[in-house]
């Protein structure tokens, strides 16, 4: 393991805070007009998912992380996990619903998705930025309706429920941005 400094904290990094393995979101080097310069930065403990802030004075050292990024193939939920496929070596892997957090709203068999590991232990599971999926219950929509007109709520066939415009009705195909939750188009 490589032992760094604040000017290398950066967003991304994995590092061992209190130890603690993190994964730095922010890092704002700040110069004070009196005193030492210092780093505040916003975290998260990749065991417990908690984000934290704390500013680390000039002298602070902190251990890497080793950090990975595997993509799997989403299979099927079996009640209790959720199976996934790596795709160069085949060996399946099962997740629990904790890892995964609100993200499972968003998985659709078959999809590949994107795990990411800190020492070798899954800490995040990010199905893909973008899906197609079916709307399976909706309020009907009214002629005259347009795009303009507002949203409605929709159940998806992943089983989320978002909003879209009024025109759209159950069987229709729609793209999903999974990282907000929110419809983008009709397919």
């Amino acid at each position: 393991m490589t032992t760094l400094g604040i000017n290398d904290l950066k967003a991304g990094l994995g590092v061992n805070i209190n130890g603690k393995d993190c994964v730095v979101l922010e890092a704002q080097h700040v110069k004070p007009g009196k005193g030492n310069t210092y780093v505040r930065t916003k975290y998260r403990d990749i065991r417990t998912g908690r984000v934290n802030e704390q500013n680390f004075q000039q002298s602070a050292k902190f251990e890497s992380v080793l950090m990975e990024t595997r993509e799997m193939q989403y299979l099927y939920n079996d009640g209790v996990h959720y199976w996934f496929m790596d795709n160069e070596t085949y060996e399946q892997t099962p997740v629990s619903a904790d890892v995964i957090g609100d993200q499972v709203q968003f998985l659709k068999e078959n999809d590949v998705c994107l795990m990411n590991y800190a020492n070798g232990v899954l800490y995040q599971v990010q199905p893909p930025m973008f899906i197609e999926v079916e709307i399976t219950d909706t309020d009907p929509g009214f002629k005259g309706d347009t795009v303009q007109a507002g949203t409605k709520p929709a159940t998806i066939e992943t089983g989320a429920t978002i909003q879209v415009p009024m025109f759209l009705n159950v069987g229709d195909k729609i793209k999903v941005d999974t990282r907000e939750g929110k419809y983008i188009s009709r397919v």
